[in-house]
């Protein structure tokens, strides 16, 4: 029974000391919703066999956070699935590192209360910087929250563009 406490307390200690170390590595990135922002497409993007920094990627997402991707199944139904920050790495993290991706933001509404804020974020999507033409655009729907000093995705919700729900001009760059 000693032995499984100590176990559990050395356990706890080393969480706490990889947060701390992450916590002073990663700082920057969150700082201002500009740097989150740009960390969080930053994450997710590289050249085919590129590995993702995982550590930041749960660094900039608060530990209650959900991505919630949306669509029309080929049923015409439109729904909406929740996931962790970690089942996305676990469902898509060999896939972007196959398959090289990258997501940029193109235009961005921001609205901004006490310490929440709501992110608009339109984006295109890209296998690799070398390409001239996305080969997906959507619109991220992003929540933050200021924990002082730092921002954290609450949530980040997202649609696709479609033929048939293409993009307003509203939420595209101005030319």
């Amino acid at each position: 029974m000693k032995k499984q406490i100590i176990s559990i307390l050395i356990f706890a200690m080393t969480l706490t000391l990889q947060a701390q170390e992450n916590h002073i590595k990663y700082q920057d990135e969150t700082r201002t919703i500009d740097s989150t922002i740009k960390a969080l497409y930053a994450v997710i993007s590289g050249e085919k066999g590129e590995e993702r920094d995982w550590d930041l990627m749960r660094y900039i997402y608060h530990p209650n956070a959900k991505l919630v991707p949306s669509g029309t199944n080929p049923e015409g139904k439109v729904g909406a699935r929740y996931i962790t920050p970690q089942t996305y790495v676990e469902s898509s993290g060999q896939w972007l590192v196959e398959n090289g991706f990258f997501e940029e933001e193109i235009h961005r509404e921001t609205q901004v209360f006490g310490n929440i804020a709501h992110v608009f974020s339109t984006y295109q999507c890209f296998k690799s910087k070398t390409d001239k033409e996305p080969f997906m655009r959507g619109i991220n729907s992003i929540q933050l929250l200021n924990e002082g000093g730092r921002w954290r995705v609450i949530n980040i919700f997202w649609a696709q563009e479609t033929e048939e729900n293409p993009i307003p001009e509203a939420y595209l760059p101005k030319n």
